[in-house]
């Protein structure tokens, strides 16, 4: 039999090793700029066009190649970096593996210029699809000019794999941003289609944070400087007011590389338990030193999964760090105790004083509480356990008609607090014929604690969570706009700027009509600043820089750019953001009015990311609280 295992031709290999290593125009990016770093660039410009399908450019000022390196640096596992096993231990730069370079070209048409700083001329090389096409001499700046043409040229399945342009780009540039957190010292520039989107001069590490997301951030962020014999952490987080729900940028760096690490960030969270509402967060930049043979980068080709050798122990640093941060700045809340009739003086004996006489009570010892009609209704005659029956008419059982709003009863402390029906509730569970004639027919609802609705149905009572209800009415109403005409917009006063980092400039511009049609009135002043002259006429008194903020952010969180769930993220954090707070007094028309719109859903049960709306305690579980 003839032999069938044989070696893969070299441009096949490296096409494979592609797949890993270079998955959208990204990649190249964060390869290439990682390249530069370790040449020692001090400045480094990134160009693309068509969101990278057309060219990738990166240009430096390091050291640059010789004709033999340059020629050497793109066959597989030719590395710089590297000469032994061993060296993976101690690696001090970003690239070691010698597989981007020719991924990258096994997959595109690159041209690379580069001459070293004491050269006189330098060398231009092409290679397209892996193959090598010439290279020669070149009269060309000192460091290295890296263009990457028509990327996945080669491999149409993977090219049509890619995302819209602007998805694309914002990929990019949060890869970009990255790469500039991590190098403050580095100058770096980005444009897209010839127009500069970022310009980062070389700077400390708190002006390249607010360089890239704004002056605003600076305000709100407290540094972190913590040595040990484990690792040394520096950087900075946010205050406990600087939390929010969506759009906290949350960065970490080790030896001066990116990485994802899910453990520390419960390490940050653990840091401010307490101070923070749940489900929010706060912003962080953390960067850590550590001993190189500490850890391991070698796990997954991206370099951004990193093994740490003492985890735990530098779990407890970070916790530590960072309530430190915080305690030294007084970012935590001073406890406040209610002072409300305290005496304010404490008096003090005075020898020879007169004793005081305690103080005396009247009292008609004749009173009888059950020989009076003035309690619960009941008559001068009537038996103290008995309870009168509602078939007379008037109020039943003493309670009156109308309820004040806002003023919660007091609870006996001994009740059992029975757990809620789970099952979700059904419009024919609930009322006798359509929702809507049986809660026009249906008795007052109660509001308690400005939080819940409480009202009599068939089948026992149901509890309303108010916010909720209107989360999912306002829901309801900003997915149909996006389905008729162009909500009524209301101008500011005083028109605010909005301030976005470029990688949310980019998704801006993706839904910028959706914020029209919304009623949002947005001027784009360039440079990711937009001026905000009008927002939807439903939703004043709310921030609108922060309602923004949080579209957004909640955009960039999808990785699905169809329309549709566009408009499902959108409508959500708006009718979050303009929905009644919790504490919210209302009056019994608003009352009726928000169950009459909350009943007309096709969906009342729900908020539209899944939240209970409304429960229903069984008629026979508060009968047995009472045997």
């Amino acid at each position: 039999m003839a032999d069938i295992i044989h070696l893969l031709p070299d441009a096949v290999a490296n096409q494979i090793a592609a797949g890993e290593v270079i998955q959208r125009p990204a990649s190249v990016i964060k390869e290439l700029v990682e390249n530069a770093v370790d040449a020692g660039a001090t400045r480094v410009d990134v160009n693309v066009i068509d969101a990278g399908r057309t060219l990738i450019q990166v240009v430096d000022d390091g050291k640059g190649m010789s004709e033999t390196d340059a020629r050497l640096a793109f066959e597989r596992h030719a590395t710089s970096k590297i000469r032994k096993a061993e060296d993976l231990f101690s690696l001090h730069t970003m690239g070691f593996r010698g597989e981007a370079l020719p991924s990258i070209a096994a997959v595109s048409q690159l041209t690379l210029r580069t001459r070293q700083h004491d050269a006189q001329l330098g060398t231009r090389l092409q290679i397209e699809g892996g193959k090598f096409i010439s290279q020669e001499v070149d009269m060309c700046a000192e460091g290295s000019c890296f263009s990457v043409c028509n990327l996945f040229f080669n491999l149409p399945a993977r090219r049509k794999f890619l995302r819209s342009n602007q998805t694309e780009l914002n990929n990019i540039v949060q890869e970009f941003e990255r790469m500039a957190l991590v190098n403050p010292s580095v100058s770096f520039t980005f444009s897209n289609n010839e127009s500069l989107v970022n310009s980062l001069p070389a700077s400390s590490t708190l002006q390249r944070i607010t360089g890239i997301f704004g002056k605003k951030l600076n305000a709100q962020l407290l540094e972190v400087d913590v040595k040990t014999t484990l690792c040394t952490l520096t950087g900075y987080v946010g205050r406990p007011d600087s939390a929010r729900k969506k759009g906290a940028h949350q960065y970490f760096f080790v030896n001066g590389r990116y990485m994802r690490h899910p453990y520390f960030h419960k390490a940050v969270q653990e840091a401010f338990a307490g101070l923070i509402p749940e489900g929010e967060q706060v912003p962080y930049f953390l960067y850590f030193e550590v001993d190189p043979a500490a850890i391991d980068v070698n796990i997954h080709p991206t370099k951004t999964e990193i093994k740490f050798e003492n985890e735990q122990a530098i779990w407890q640093i970070v916790v530590a760090a960072i309530k430190e941060s915080l305690g030294k700045f007084n970012a935590v809340p001073i406890i406040d105790f209610d002072g409300e009739d305290v005496p304010q003086d404490i008096p003090v004996y005075v020898e020879g004083t007169p004793p005081q006489s305690a103080p005396e009570v009247s009292f008609d010892t004749s009173f009888n509480p059950f020989a009076t009609s003035q309690r619960s209704g009941r008559s001068s005659g009537m038996a103290p356990n008995t309870i009168p029956s509602a078939a007379g008419g008037g109020s039943s059982a003493g309670i009156p008609s109308s309820v004040e709003f806002g003023k919660a009863a007091a609870i006996p402390s001994q009740v059992e607090v029975l757990p809620d029906n789970d099952d979700l509730v059904t419009q024919q569970e609930i009322y006798p014929s359509t929702a809507m004639d049986a809660f026009e027919k249906s008795a007052d609802s109660l509001q308690y604690r400005g939080q819940y609705l409480i009202t009599p149905v068939r089948s026992g009572l149901m509890v309303i969570d108010q916010h909720r209800a209107h989360v999912r009415v306002l829901y309801d109403k900003y997915r149909q706009i996006f389905l008729g005409q162009t909500s009524a917009s209301q101008g500011l006063l005083f028109p605010e700027l909005l301030q976005l980092p470029a990688s949310d400039a980019v998704l801006m511009d993706e839904i910028f009509d959706d914020l029209h049609t919304l009623g949002f009135d947005l001027s784009p002043l360039g440079g990711g600043t937009y001026s905000v002259l009008g927002v939807p006429a439903s939703i004043m008194g709310v921030d609108p820089l922060r309602l923004l903020s949080d579209i957004v952010a909640s955009v960039r969180e999808t990785g699905n750019r169809a329309s549709d769930e566009l408009h499902h993220r959108m409508a959500l954090t708006l009718a979050r953001h303009a929905a009644l707070p919790v504490g919210q007094v209302l009056s019994k028309a608003e009352v009726d009015a928000l169950l009459t719109d909350l009943f007309a859903s096709e969906n009342p049960n729900l908020t539209p990311d899944g939240k209970r709306v409304l429960s229903i305690i069984a008629h026979d579980n508060i009968e047995r609280m009472f045997r």
